[in-house]
C-alpha cells in the first residue's frame, strides 16, 4: 500500500506522462506553456524554480519530457511548479485523479485496470 504522498507523486507524474504524449504529438505546445510561466514571472518576480523551467523549456522536447516525468527529486520539486497547465482538459485530469482515489490504477504498472 502507498503512503498518501506516494500515491500523489505518482498522480503527479501520471499527469505529467499524459502531457508529454501531446507535447510528442505537438510540440508547438510548448508556446502555451511559455506563455503560462511568462505571466507567472511577471506576476511573481523571477523565483528560482520558475526561472528553472524557463531554462529547461529552451531545450528540445525530448529533454523537457524527460525532466517533467522524472521520479528523483529535482523532477518532484520542478513538478510541484509546473507550467504545463491547459495541456490537459479538465476531464482528462479529473479522469486520472479519480483513478488514484477509486485504487484503479495500477501501482507496479504504470497503467488503469
Amino acid at each position: 500500500m502507498w503512503s498518501d504522498h506516494r500515491r500523489l507523486e505518482e498522480r503527479s507524474i501520471t499527469l505529467h506522462r499524459e502531457v508529454a504524449k501531446r507535447l510528442r504529438a505537438r510540440p508547438e505546445l510548448i508556446s502555451m506553456v511559455r506563455e503560462n510561466l511568462d505571466r507567472w514571472i511577471d506576476e511573481n518576480g523571477e523565483i528560482p524554480v520558475l526561472m528553472e523551467w524557463q531554462k529547461i523549456l529552451d531545450s528540445p522536447v525530448d529533454n523537457i519530457i524527460d525532466v517533467m516525468v522524472s521520479p528523483d527529486e529535482k523532477g518532484r520539486h520542478l513538478r510541484q511548479s509546473s507550467p504545463f497547465c491547459g495541456i490537459l482538459t479538465s476531464r482528462e485530469r479529473w479522469k486520472i485523479y479519480e483513478s488514484f482515489e477509486a485504487g484503479t490504477y495500477y501501482q507496479g504498472r504504470g497503467e488503469h485496470r
